[in-house]
């Protein structure tokens, strides 16, 4: 049995890797996001040094002792881009579960429920979505710390989960619509399945596909979120974060005295990050929507 299983994992991930590496731009964007982990991971072993200690003279240009410069406490910038990249995906993917998780809890019980439920539910969802999200990401921070009980770090990552669920929601609602008229539901129905073994155990896997794509684009999204943020002084400043970088760029006129080595990378890091996120993000939709492929 247990070969079985492994057998039919291999034959999926063949089939998988056969769909999606037709989408060239998806197999670059999905070596590009694994060099990007790999470099949050052995952040340790890359960074030269600790991006926490001063090792060198304030705002020292780039060098072979220094590849990026220093900022302007002598702290290595190089450093702080290789761990920013760990604190960013964290966060990133953090907030995107947290937030698809929520959404699709709202889209699963309006959709299958429907009534008053679904009109509550989507009406709340579409208050929510009337909001521009990153004032109201500001707005809950700033909310979030105030009340305290919440580290900075995760206080961030929970406002960037509250405001990134409504989307995820209605997609869910739509595909549960769907999903419950089929007969196989019906028939569970009639044979008489409690709602939450149905909902769980016959409409989540159908709808994986999409919660899985939206995971994906959940976590490009949340990333700028998290940097916009970090910019804007409501990240925490313990914490190396591509966002943190820019924000200590900023406030020391980094753009006005030309220091592009402080303020350049990190950029240049959120760009190529959410891009390729959002290629790979592609791939999977290309995979799980045949009507989208090139044959």
């Amino acid at each position: 049995m247990k070969s079985a299983r492994v057998l039919s994992l291999k034959s999926k991930l063949r089939e998988f890797w056969s769909v999606y590496k037709r989408d060239k731009a998806a197999v670059v964007g999905l070596a590009i996001f694994l060099i990007i982990l790999a470099v949050a991971v052995f952040a340790d072993y890359i960074a030269p040094y600790n991006p926490y200690q001063r090792v060198g003279l304030p705002y020292q240009r780039p060098s072979w002792k220094h590849l990026l410069g220093t900022n302007d406490i002598g702290q290595d910038i190089f450093s702080e881009v290789i761990y920013g990249t760990r604190a960013s995906l964290f966060i990133g993917f953090l907030a995107a579960i947290s937030g698809t998780v929520l959404g699709t809890l709202v889209g699963l019980f309006a959709g299958y429920y429907g009534g008053k439920i679904d009109e509550i539910l989507m009406r709340i969802t579409d208050i929510w979505l009337s909001i521009p999200t990153l004032l109201f990401s500001v707005f809950l921070v700033a909310v979030i710390i105030r009340t305290g009980g919440i580290p900075m770090f995760y206080s961030v990552i929970l406002a960037i989960a509250l405001t990134s669920w409504p989307p995820v929601a209605r997609l869910v609602r739509s595909a549960t619509l769907s999903i419950k008229e089929r007969p196989y539901i019906e028939s569970a129905v009639a044979l008489g399945s409690s709602a939450t073994r149905i909902m769980f155990r016959h409409i989540i896997p159908n709808v994986a596909p999409i919660i899985l794509v939206e995971v994906v684009v959940r976590t490009a999204m949340a990333m700028l979120t998290e940097a916009s943020l970090s910019f804007l002084g409501l990240g925490d400043p313990t914490i190396k974060s591509w966002g943190t970088v820019l924000h200590f760029a900023m406030i020391k006129n980094a753009l006005i005295l030309g220091l592009w080595w402080w303020f350049l990378p990190p950029g240049i890091m959120i760009a190529v990050t959410v891009m390729s996120v959002m290629m790979i993000g592609r791939g999977l939709e290309i995979y799980f929507n045949p009507r989208l492929r090139k044959y």
